[in-house]
């Protein structure tokens, strides 16, 4: 007797999902360029996520990346809030933890890219140490 199983669901990601994903790409790439070393994207742990992960010298960076298409709904960086660091930072002590790194400096960075309306390439903008 076979076992009737549903296939595994192929939703198309939604193009706020596409935006997120394509600014994590241009943060990643932006990083690699100032001389980090990415080691992981999209880390999920308790329910969240940190979009990047990486080393800048001897400090870990937990780095939060929003991506906006246009300003109608106020800039990037408005939109890590006190509650979105506070997540954050539990996700990036599960992490340490799990890999070991407890002796490790870390910081948590901000980048706020923002597409241009006008067809030009993204704007994008680090906030080090930003929470």
């Amino acid at each position: 007797m076979s076992e009737n199983k549903k296939p595994p669901r192929t939703e198309s990601p939604s193009p706020l999902q596409l935006l997120g994903r394509e600014g994590e790409r241009l943060a990643a790439e932006y990083l690699e360029k100032k001389g980090y070393r990415v080691v992981a994207s999209r880390f999920r742990l308790f329910r969240g996520e940190i979009d990047l992960i990486a080393w800048d010298g001897d400090t870990l960076v937990f780095v939060e990346v929003k991506a906006r298409a246009s300003d109608d709904f106020g800039l990037p960086e408005e939109s890590v809030t006190p509650a979105k660091q506070r997540q954050v930072k539990r996700i990036a002590l599960g992490y340490v933890v799990e890999n070991g790194l407890e002796d490790v400096n870390c910081r948590f960075d901000v980048i706020a890219i923002e597409k241009n309306e006008e067809g030009g390439g993204p704007e994008i903008v680090h906030f080090v140490d930003a929470f």
